[in-house]
């Protein structure tokens, strides 16, 4: 799940957490569709075989022939179509019931056996029937959706037999808290959204999801949540994983701005901008 919306305010939606998850669900569900056709999830080159998963992805992973793997916050799919085709008996899961249901359809043209099952992140494991996998994979903007790490820390770390593997791959906090405006990127990123968890709410409205496409039909306000990658160790190490690598990236699934440098499927800032990172990988153990 990639997204992170813009046109951001700072008073949340009466109601409590429920009512926010509740108006995110409902924005998922309206725009799997438009992601569904949209160029930038690329179903067509998915299906003639391409990978849409990034070299480090695969090499912090590792042989994943018969292991089982559980893809949190999978939306339509694609990446765990991925896992899938690397050896991974995968599952993926989703709280959109639209995502989970083209997800389905398109790891069937595919031809790749995917289980995909419609949940919170925070009911995984009651979702899953109290199955344990070998790696739990989630990220490229899905943690940013939660409004409690910790207990998402906690679902993650259930999900894994001992031995087993969470990995992380996210949008890093720099480049969430940049600016949607950025007039000198080829010399200096502005900063203007907080880089650490707040605890707060964001309120977000746009017509538009990160992806080229039509706008929403409908539905189009949305909660996100500012974390730290202090906050993810913290709540991993809070849950009793083990901490095996933290690696940071220059790279990026999504061109956020314009006179990002394509390298693939990915993206770098242009020559002449701040060396920040883009994104940040997290591996951890459960021991026992």
């Amino acid at each position: 799940m990639v997204g992170m919306d813009m046109n951001a305010g700072t008073n949340p939606a009466p109601g409590g957490t429920e009512s926010l998850i509740a108006s995110n669900r409902a924005s998922w569900d309206a725009r799997a569709g438009v992601h569904e056709q949209s160029a930038f999830y690329d179903l067509e080159g998915l299906l003639r075989g391409e990978d849409h998963l990034a070299a480090f992805e695969y090499a912090e992973l590792g042989d994943l022939t018969g292991r089982d793997l559980v893809h949190l916050q999978c939306h339509l799919g694609t990446d765990t179509v991925c896992l899938a085709r690397a050896g991974a008996r995968a599952v993926g899961l989703d709280f959109s019931a639209e995502s989970v249901a083209r997800a389905r359809r398109i790891a069937a043209e595919a031809g790749v056996d995917v289980e995909y099952v419609h949940a919170d992140v925070y009911d995984a494991v009651s979702a899953l029937g109290g199955r344990a996998f070998d790696v739990v994979h989630t990220g490229k903007g899905a943690l940013n959706w939660l409004p409690d790490l910790d207990a998402w820390a906690r679902v993650a770390a259930e999900l894994l037999r001992p031995g087993g593997l969470l990995h992380v791959v996210e949008l890093h906090p720099l480049f969430t808290a940049a600016a949607d405006e950025q007039p000198e990127l080829a010399s200096r990123l502005v900063l203007d959204w907080p880089a650490v968890a707040t605890g707060e709410p964001n309120r977000f409205e746009a017509g538009q999801t990160y992806t080229d496409g039509p706008p929403l039909p409908g539905h189009t306000v949305t909660y996100e949540w500012s974390f730290g990658i202090g906050d993810v160790v913290r709540a991993v190490l809070g849950a009793g994983l083990r901490l095996v690598s933290l690696t940071e990236h220059e790279i990026t699934p999504w061109a956020r701005w314009d006179g990002m440098r394509p390298e693939g499927r990915w993206w770098r800032l242009p020559e002449g901008a701040p060396r920040v990172p883009l994104l940040f990988s997290l591996r951890a153990v459960r021991d026992a």
